[in-house]
């Protein structure tokens, strides 16, 4: 029997959770940790919200409500969510926690003693307004790649560019709305290049990872070389550090949260009535210690978790596996919180039991690629295949023994065609364990449907109308076999849909708990003569209307969200004379057109103002040509302050428009020829 802990990445407490979350981290280790149980290993499977970081005090500050609130709400939300997909986590916890505070600063504390951690000065926007710093998110401006005027400091939501908070046109303040100046600040980092070579043996050794996990992480440390990384932030909200002269400093989110499987697991141990317990798993090296993840969480959990690990003076376990997931896109788009192309866990749950949608991921795991999710595609498996191919088998079956065995199942011996058919079963089921012993899920659910269509072509064979009047005795056999095959399903269905594989073993009158089974005697195991329970239908269909109002309902969510956005970007502001005036609005000349490589929308432009020259950045490459921008006189504003995109300073901004679709871009250009450097007024 070995020893497992397992865990799931800590879903952030800012809000709801959807399936492309559910698919990645979440479902899949679930299914494995059931397969550990019947297995008979010992698992403890653990997580908990993460409850810290700049979306949680944003969207605090924008509902004018304490992070408190928003993270006891978002949890509640999330367990209740877990709990109806029946995510059957040992326990989940919390990082705002005072045990996860303690054990986080002392994680700290071992690594700044140990030489792990080095201070460096810096310069971060300021507010000077409100008199603080400003974290990426609470800084927006104009998108230097689309022109969206919201976009955030470590993203453009209209886009989906990556950015820093310096790549921002006319940066603003979302506190104050003014503009930040830049201003030094201390911070505090982990030199991870001191890992590097324990970093890369160790992960060299493993050579049970996914290739998609190992490669990766290799390729980071080997091509790119690991740096430094910040592990504080100037917040209120967050792990204090625990150092004097870092007293008004949080620990950064990324540093504290997968600190918090640990301290899940003490809280566990505590709950139990075993304070001690939770060493068992941690501090032990036959531990496996299992990390569920999605691929964008690979490099914390491969290379920057092992090393805060290696600095420790307590010997943690170091993990033992990262099986890593791609993504799941949604009727063949990605995922987008701000645009709510989302099904929300908790909003599926309003019309669909669990078991069919566990049983879609499943099937469709993205294991090695993306995957997706599409309502049609879900309502296609769930008829074709959980009602007309598995609960075909299983509800013929039963209905059969119901209404012409009495409800009853006889002790019979099976004859060679019945031992020949079983081996085949056999084989199957072995198979189908082996798979989720190694993660594979996808094909691991196949099998298990195949061994139901084994169960329907063996029914169809054997006639068992026929025999029900020509040989009652070959009969007793054929519905021996059939029922021991629905007992067989009903433990290898428990993985990945237990509310039907317990509904189904209740059927065949089981009393032990289905935990008691073990995958080495399983299909080895013959059911004495007994009386069955009521069948009941598993899966029902679900017709076209229910699916089509999902499909109706996500396209309407969708829609309000983007008009929403689009109102917030185009809402104008009613502005004074004065604020006005303070645009230096000038006709400039166009003297040189730089093309920039690196961008697929940015020209460099050198242009004459009067007998002043500046550079312009422009996201005009798509609508003109050089050859075009040649010489003409354009409109621009003269005393915008200074910003800095793709490395190169840009001294002003030109006047465009462009269509809704932004198909066409037209910069505005004086009606007739006048001298550069005049003022527009």
């Amino acid at each position: 029997m070995a020893r497992y802990l397992v865990t799931s990445a800590l879903p952030y407490a800012n809000g709801p959770i959807h399936l492309g979350h559910l698919a990645g981290a979440y479902l899949p280790a679930d299914i494995y940790v059931r397969y550990l149980k019947l297995n008979g290993d010992d698992v403890v499977y653990v997580c908990g919200t993460d409850e810290h970081g700049v979306p949680i005090t944003l969207r605090a500050e924008q509902e004018g409500v304490s992070p408190a609130d928003i993270v006891a709400r978002y949890h509640k939300n999330i367990k209740e969510s877990f709990a109806g997909m029946r995510i059957d986590f040992d326990n989940f916890s919390g990082t705002s926690r005072p045990h996860h505070y303690r054990l986080s600063q002392q994680f700290f504390l071992d690594l700044y003693h140990n030489g792990y951690i080095k201070k460096h000065t810096e310069k971060q926007f300021y507010d000077e307004e409100k008199k603080r710093f400003l974290a990426d998110r609470y800084i927006e401006g104009t998108c230097p790649h689309c022109g969206y005027e919201r976009a955030r400091g470590d993203q453009c939501d209209k886009c989906g560019k990556l950015l820093n908070p310096d790549q921002l046109i006319n940066p603003r303040s979302v506190l104050s709305n003014t503009t930040p100046v830049q201003k030094e600040t201390e911070h505090w980092y982990l030199d991870l290049a001191a890992f590097s070579e324990r970093l890369e043996k160790w992960i060299s050794s493993k050579t049970n990872w996914k290739d998609n996990v190992r490669n990766f992480v290799l390729g980071w440390i080997q091509k790119e070389g690991l740096r430094e990384r910040a592990i504080t932030r100037d917040l209120d909200w967050g792990v204090p550090v625990p150092l004097e002269e870092a007293k008004d400093k949080v620990l950064y989110v990324w540093f504290d949260a997968p600190i918090g499987y640990i301290s899940s697991t003490i809280e566990w141990a505590e709950r139990i009535g075993k304070p001690e317990e939770w060493k068992k798993y941690w501090l032990s090296p036959d531990t496996r210690l299992v990390h569920f993840i999605g691929k964008d969480n690979i490099p914390f959990h491969a290379i920057i978790w092992p090393a805060m690990i290696m600095g420790q003076n307590t010997p943690y376990v170091l993990p033992y596996d990262i099986p890593a997931n791609e993504y799941l896109t949604l009727e063949g788009d990605k995922f987008s919180t701000s645009m709510n192309w989302a099904v929300w866990v908790d909003e599926y749950l309003e019309n669909f039991p669990p078991d069919p949608l566990r049983y879609y991921l499943a099937a469709n795991a993205p294991e090695n690629k993306d995957a997706d999710f599409a309502w049609k595609a879900f309502q296609e498996r769930n008829n074709e295949e959980l009602a007309n191919i598995l609960g075909n088998f299983i509800n013929r079956t039963l209905t059969f023994v119901k209404n012409y065995a009495g409800n009853e199942i006889s002790a019979v011996t099976w004859n060679k065609e019945d031992e020949i058919f079983w081996q085949e079963v056999k084989e199957k089921t072995i198979s189908y364990a082996n798979l989720l012993s190694r993660f594979q899920v996808r094909e691991a659910t196949k099998t298990m449907m195949d061994i139901a269509r084994l169960g329907n072509r063996y029914y169809d064979e054997q006639k068992p109308w026929v025999l029900r009047k020509e040989n009652p005795k070959r009969l007793s056999q054929v519905l021996s076999v059939c029922v021991h095959l629905c007992r067989l399903l009903s433990v290898v269905m428990y993985p990945i849909m237990p509310d039907s594989a317990k509904k189904l073993w209740n059927m065949l009158g089981e009393s032990r708990d289905i935990l008691q089974e073990r995958w080495e005697t399983l299909a080895d195991y013959r059911i004495p003569a007994r009386k069955l329970g009521e069948p009941e239908i598993l899966f029902v269909k679900y017709d076209d209307a229910l699916i089509q109002k999902q499909i109706d309902r996500l396209i309407q969510k969708s829609k309000k969200a983007k008009e929403k956005i689009m109102d917030e970007q185009n809402e104008q502001t009613l502005v004074t004379i004065d604020d006005f005036k303070k645009f230096d609005l000038r006709v400039a000349e166009i003297v040189e057109v730089i093309d920039m490589p690196k961008s697929n929308k940015l020209y460099k432009l050198k242009v004459r103002v009067g007998d002043q020259e500046k550079q312009i950045l422009a996201g005009i490459k798509q609508h003109y040509t050089p050859e075009q921008l040649q010489g003409k006189k354009i409109i621009i504003i003269n005393n915008l302050q200074p910003a800095k995109l793709m490395g190169e300073v840009s001294e002003g901004m030109l006047l465009a428009a462009s269509d809704e679709g932004k198909t066409k871009v037209i910069f505005l250009t004086p009606e007739k020829d006048i001298e550069s450097g005049a003022k527009i007024s």
